[in-house]
């Protein structure tokens, strides 16, 4: 509650929003429950934030409309909006996706080239999904130290916008140049974290009137995608670089650990002392919905790692699931099976989607659940998660995809 207060005598003294010369009620929070107010503190602006939000507010392309009962476009009324004027957020939305829309390279087959990425971005806003979790591929904006090249996500950034879906970036992997040793692979440690800081905060000062929630890596827990394994030493002095210069950047943006393979590895980040150096605790989910009892099993990792947060006083962060997915293929295909045994088929992909958007959602503290993936890979993994979308390669909407799309239309926001 100490928080609350700051907010509301920092409210006070501003004398309310006002955009375009123009003065904005500000919703009475008083009477609202002590229930809201638990569910709500994580996304009450702490008292730093608060004058880069109100400037970033006044500098936003979107437009604010006086009349509407929802002027940041939340999907959440004024009344019940913690910070009404902040659009950063999507509400409590949980609907959310993996799409890996910045790949226009020949080693994905040019997933999302030219009007690829125009079809992918409708059939999001149709399906209704709020939020896209994407990466920024510093060998794409940096491909050599200090050459830069932002036009491919200059159009994402833009279409995304225009079409109200937010991002959470990705700042992912280590640039040729910059690996240990030199032109080791992509998922290489940087010889020296401030290479690595230097293009993340590049990036967060580009987009940052657009882009206010950050990962930093991804799965840096899994040899496939960090090498050498600590433990989680090394990334943990990145993470605490990164974090530190994007607050200096944007004060009001929000810092995600990289998705953890295996949630419960967060001890490690803990007692490398990392815990003041990320806003959101995230981590993977993915199991196959043909095991015994699959939705306890996505329920137990939760409540493993909510334990782990809680014994380092850590308790009140908010989590994403930022991957969680299966197969879904299709009768008449015969595919290799992926790493969790037997394909699913679309219709058991479907059922999942529905308990997980369902049921899951209503888990305490988790705030969004991004489907792992979107779309359909090509021969990328040779097995079943090359069928892990739902949609499919050639953008056929699969049962999955009708599936959430119903469930996200009849979605009504928590009061």
């Amino acid at each position: 509650m100490i928080k609350w207060g700051v907010w509301l005598v920092s409210l006070i003294a501003l004398g309310g929003f006002k955009f375009n010369e123009v003065e904005y009620p500000l919703p009475d929070y008083t009477k609202n429950s002590p229930a809201w107010y638990a569910r709500n503190d994580s996304y009450i602006p702490a008292e730093t934030e608060l004058p880069a939000i109100l400037q970033l507010a006044q500098s936003a392309t979107m437009t604010f409309d006086l009349a509407s009962a929802d002027y940041d476009k939340d999907g959440v009324l004024n009344q019940y909006d913690p910070s009404s004027y902040d659009w950063r957020e999507t509400g409590y939305n949980p609907f959310a996706a993996l799409a890996f829309l910045n790949w226009d390279h020949q080693w994905n087959y040019f997933a999302f080239k030219g009007e690829n990425l125009d079809k992918a971005v409708a059939a999001l806003k149709k399906a209704g999904i709020a939020y896209v979790r994407m990466d920024f591929s510093w060998s794409d904006i940096e491909p050599s130290q200090g050459k830069w090249d932002f036009s491919r996500y200059d159009r994402l950034v833009k279409l995304l916008s225009e079409n109200n879906i937010r991002i959470l970036g990705i700042f992912s992997y280590c640039a040729g140049w910059a690996a240990n040793p030199p032109d080791y692979l992509w998922c290489s440690a940087p010889v020296d974290n401030k290479f690595f800081t230097n293009y993340a905060t590049a990036v967060i000062k580009r987009y940052k009137n657009q882009v206010k929630y950050w990962e930093v890596w991804n799965e840096p827990d899994s040899r496939t995608y960090w090498r050498p394994q600590d433990m989680l030493v090394g990334y943990t002095a990145l993470l605490k670089e990164v974090y530190q210069a994007a607050k200096a950047e944007d004060p009001s943006c929000k810092i995600l650990i990289g998705g953890l393979a295996e949630g419960y590895k967060i001890e490690w980040l803990y007692k490398n002392g990392g815990k003041d150096y990320f806003d959101i605790v995230n981590f993977h989910i993915l199991i196959s919905p043909l095991r015994p009892a699959p939705f306890k099993a996505a329920q137990s990792a939760i409540v493993q790692v909510k334990k782990i947060m809680s014994r380092f006083g850590d308790s009140k962060k908010r989590i994403w699931i930022t991957e969680l997915g299966c197969p879904g293929v299709s009768k008449d295909l015969s595919v290799p099976q992926w790493w969790n045994g037997p394909n699913p088929d679309e219709q058991h992909q479907s059922d999942w989607v529905k308990v997980i958007f369902t049921e899951l959602t209503k888990e305490e503290q988790v705030d969004k659940i991004f489907w792992a993936f979107f779309r359909d890979t090509k021969a990328y993994f040779g097995n079943g998660v090359d069928y892990f979308g739902l949609i499919g390669w050639d953008f056929t909407e699969k049962p999955g995809y009708k599936a959430l799309a119903e469930i996200i239309k009849n979605w009504k926001p928590p009061k």
